[in-house]
């Protein structure tokens, strides 16, 4: 039996915060005909940036995280803002988060995932930004605290296999530039 679509009997906001609203949702089960209630949490598109210098150094942060309350180390990313491109979200966020920036032609888009599709409807945008430059300092939103790190490319697999770099939307991200941009940028 293929796996069909769940027809959406009805879809209500219950309470809406500044990064996502958590939605109820009532479907129509196509095996069973039963009607399930669901919660899903709609939210913005996000973006994520893997900033690489001239010199082949990776611009990392690190940030305390409050959902585990600990301090991770990341790439730069964030909200795309209500009719933002998430083109231009990216380089907003690179610059405001590092205090760099690249040139357009070299921010690349690298393609998308779904956080978590089963209870989220957003999608995150992941770029590469090559030949990042210092443009000034960081310009943090009032409740960011951000260090900057440099690490080698060649240290990034290493900093993923011993979970320094465990978000795991930063791990899509360097899988997405390491095992699939890298070996055709080359071609």
């Amino acid at each position: 039996m293929a796996i069909r679509e769940w027809p959406l009997i009805s879809s209500e906001i219950n309470e809406k915060y500044r990064i996502f609203n958590i939605r109820n949702d009532r479907a129509k089960s196509p095996r069973n005909g039963n009607v399930y209630d669901f919660v899903v949490l709609d939210a913005s598109p996000w973006v994520n940036v893997v900033p690489l210098t001239a010199k082949n150094e990776v611009i990392l942060i690190r940030q305390f995280r409050h959902g585990i309350r600990e301090v991770t180390l990341e790439i730069p990313g964030g909200l795309v803002e209500e009719k933002e491109p998430h083109n231009e979200a990216a380089l907003r966020e690179l610059e405001e988060e590092t205090g760099y920036s690249t040139k357009g032609e070299d921010l690349i888009y690298l393609g998308q995932v779904s956080p978590n599709p089963a209870i989220q409807n957003n999608l995150c945008h992941t770029y590469f930004a090559r030949n990042v430059y210092p443009i000034g300092p960081q310009n943090m939103d009032e409740k960011e605290d951000i260090e900057l790190e440099l690490h080698p490319l060649q240290a990034i697999p290493a900093l993923i296999h011993d979970g320094t770099i465990s978000h795991s939307l930063v791990v899509v991200a360097f899988y997405r530039f390491l095992f699939e941009y890298l070996p055709h940028a080359s071609k």
